[in-house]
């Protein structure tokens, strides 16, 4: 559920496991701020973070590994703080929550901070490690680049070696992984609240983190001032589920697209029947090129490959522009393209990267018991809802696509973390972390209808529980057609954002202009330079 997007930057093995992998013991009362900072936390100290051009502040709040346990093991969670440029500067500051689950905020600050560069003048901005992930006891898995791509391809090998992965991590100090829950990290975010003296912070979540946002609104209303969530992930989405439908139906609206555009329906006729005609004609032997290390070589490439494969361009249009050429090069026995697509989601940065061992640990223990469960928040959809869902071929209720297109991605996903999390160990999660009392503090969820992953099917149901402000309530949902996942990424988002978090009154922040979204084209198929024919 991959922000920026959730998912692992160059490796399709990443990818594969973490498509997988590319949102008590747990606190169940709201402790008193007071009891949340230590008085052994340092204050905050000058310091260099990879991608940020001037000096910041890094600090860090010691917790239990244990909630239950005060007295036991403890860990530290570490965040950034980039300080506000003017004197004057606002009491409440911004929150960013990374996405995954698995990413660290701390590694995505350089990619953030162009987003929120105006915001910055009046507000710090801090980046909080969720426990799990960067600096906070991270629950990283082996580098697998050094791999043969054919073995960084086989599924059964990546679920074996996240086995071999988990029975190292919980060997580490800090290696209970049933401490890992959204509902024990928010606590941890709360604790960075109290530590630097804020009375109230905004709050900004992409994908995943956008679950840890509702969380926080959940458990600590009052110290809530405004909410912006980017792909909306409900606490109750069953990830490898919904997964499963939201990519079959993100593809099924790339085939809707090409056929009705002239240029791509000429080069890809019948493009959705040559995908099902791919599928059918799996496992095949396939000449591929390793993204990582530019060697060919032949490889098996499997239905749950190729379904997983094509998850990653779908997050960004633009990528997903090259799929039909991707698809039609498979078909013909070459997978490069389609491989090397699957590897190109971040440009090949690490910041992307996400820690397996706190991704399962989320996933394990708050999306799997409610696999076939039905959704607990209300998913009646508006009218506004489904007319953003037939744009974008997606419907809004608890199914995304017919079941017979989704067969493919659900061997993708969903059987790998049957595998994974059937020996996991999985945290308790209160009842309460799968409700959404109604907002007293606005918020504005964005969402793409192009997104695979956390579409507007999410989000509308989300703000409907919360209280759309059409409703009389203080949430807003703005649908962005043909956006992926990450409408952070459209250039005006930064003003929108800017300009609602800015805003001195609730009604002025609610009322900002989001009209700049609107009319964003579909990138146009993709086709590589071709020979001209002999005269």
């Amino acid at each position: 559920m991959t922000t920026p997007p959730a998912r692992p930057a160059s490796r399709l093995a990443r990818r594969l496991a973490a498509a997988l992998r590319t949102a008590s013991t747990a606190l169940a009362m709201v402790l008193p701020a007071a009891s949340l900072a230590q008085d052994s936390d340092p204050a905050p100290a000058p310091c260099r973070v990879d991608g940020l051009r001037h000096e910041v502040l890094c600090g860090r709040v010691s917790r239990p590994l244990d909630p239950a346990q005060p007295a036991g093991r403890r860990i530290d969670v570490h965040y950034v703080v980039v300080p506000a440029t003017a004197l004057a500067k606002r009491p409440d500051p911004v929150f960013f929550f990374a996405g995954g689950p698995g990413q660290s905020a701390i590694a995505l600050a350089g990619r953030v901070m162009p987003l929120f560069q105006r915001l910055n003048n009046r507000r710090d901005i801090v980046f909080i490690d969720q426990r799990g992930t960067g600096r906070s006891a991270p629950l990283l898995c082996a580098n697998d680049d050094a791999l043969p791509l054919a073995e960084r391809l086989d599924p059964d090998r990546a679920i074996a070696r996240l086995r071999t992965c988990r029975e190292k991590l919980q060997a580490l100090p800090h290696g209970d992984l049933r401490r890992y829950t959204t509902v024990i990290a928010t606590a941890d975010a709360e604790a960075v609240r109290a530590a630097l003296g804020a009375p109230q912070v905004n709050l900004v979540g992409g994908s995943y983190g956008s679950r840890a946002a509702l969380d926080y609104l959940r458990q600590f209303p009052a110290r809530v001032r405004r909410v912006v969530l980017d792909g909306v992930a409900p606490p109750d989405m069953a990830l490898p589920r919904s997964l499963s439908l939201d990519t079959a139906a993100a593809l099924e609206a790339l085939f809707v697209d090409c056929a009705q555009d002239a240029a791509c329906s000429r080069r890809h006729p019948k493009l959705r029947e040559r995908w099902q005609t791919l599928l059918a004609s799996l496992p095949a032997r396939m000449s591929a090129v390793d993204p990582a290390t530019g060697i060919t070589s032949t490889v098996t490439l499997r239905r749950e490959t190729v379904a997983a494969a094509v998850r990653g361009p779908l997050y960004a249009p633009a990528l997903a522009a090259a799929l039909p050429f991707a698809i039609d090069e498979a078909l013909a026995g070459r997978a490069a393209p389609l491989i090397g697509l699957a590897g190109s989601l971040g440009g090949g940065t690490r910041a992307l990267e996400t820690a397996e061992g706190m991704h399962f640990s989320v996933v394990c223990a708050e999306d799997m018991p409610r696999l076939d469960a039905p959704p607990a928040i209300d998913v009646m959809p508006s009218a506004t809802a489904e007319a953003a869902g037939q744009a974008s071929g997606i419907r809004n209720g608890d199914e995304a696509a017919p079941a017979e297109a989704a067969e493919a991605f659900s061997q993708a996903f969903l059987r790998p973390y049957r595998e994974v999390c059937s020996e996991w160990p999985r945290g308790e999660v209160p009842p309460a972390f799968y409700t959404l009392p109604r907002s007293t503090t606005p918020l504005l969820a964005f969402s793409g209808t192009l997104d695979p992953v956390t579409p507007p099917r999410h989000g509308e149901r989300v703000v409907r529980a919360l209280g759309a402000v059409g409703s009389g309530g203080k949430a807003r949902h703005v649908v962005v057609a043909n956006a992926g996942h990450g409408v952070f990424a459209v250039d005006c988002t930064r003003e929108v954002l800017q300009r609602f978090i800015d805003a001195e009154s609730e009604a002025d922040a609610m009322s900002v202009d989001a009209s700049c979204l609107a009319g964003l084209p579909r990138p146009p198929a993709f086709e590589p330079p071709r020979p001209e024919p002999a005269g």
